[in-house]
């Protein structure tokens, strides 16, 4: 799963990539509304953090003018938390909003939460047959047996069971599981995918010749 942090504060920037790398997302960042709105109309996001306060283009502004090409999830991030602002946040099309100072593992809830929903999924538990992935305890098992996955591994198998009614695409995979700042080499995505069918067994990850990989489809 890939997010985008948009905010100016350098240090808060830096603690939440921190902090949501080690959850196991893959983070781009902007410090600023006019590139953060050019990452978020340029490359497809799970979420986007946004924050309100920001140079050459505020968090309104962002929000507004992303609202008119695409449907990103988005959690607002302010020390603003007077209520015309939240009505104001949801009104322009946001999908939640935290005030600052916030707690990181509330943060990672909403995030889940945005992300579950905008794929259609009612519960932080996916299954299909003996496989089940819980999104919260970041854990998977088959057959009741815990398997032991890397975080990449682990995010390739979340997001390809979220998305499980279809074929995902090579291009997306590599968009929603490695930041701007990720090798891309051809055969990288190929090597956590054999790692992940061999330690998941069963044959749960399909290969589709020239389309993609599934879960399900």
């Amino acid at each position: 799963m890939k997010l985008l942090i948009v905010e100016d504060e350098a240090d808060l920037r830096q603690a939440l990539a921190m902090s949501l790398d080690d959850e196991g997302y893959a983070i781009d960042t902007a410090e600023d509304g006019e590139e953060g709105l050019y990452k978020a109309l340029n490359w497809d996001y799970d979420a986007i953090l946004l924050d309100i306060m920001m140079p050459r283009m505020d968090g309104w502004e962002v929000l507004e003018q992303l609202r008119a090409k695409k449907n990103t999830p988005v959690l607002i991030l302010t020390a603003r938390g007077a209520i015309d602002d939240r009505v104001r946040g949801l009104d322009l099309g946001s999908d939640d909003f935290l005030v600052k100072p916030f707690d990181m593992d509330e943060l990672a809830a909403r995030l889940r939460a945005l992300i579950r929903r905008s794929a259609g999924k009612t519960t932080t538990t996916l299954s299909f047959g003996g496989l089940e992935l819980d999104t919260a305890k970041k854990s998977i098992s088959v057959d009741d047996q815990p398997v032991k996955l890397t975080a990449l591994e682990f995010s390739l198998v979340q997001y390809l069971m979220m998305h499980s009614e279809t074929v995902v695409s090579r291009t997306d995979l590599y968009e929603h599981l490695f930041n701007e700042d990720d090798d891309s080499l051809s055969n990288v995505l190929d090597v956590h995918v054999c790692n992940a069918r061999r330690k998941l067994g069963g044959g749960y990850i399909k290969t589709r010749r020239g389309l993609g990989y599934t879960i399900g489809a």
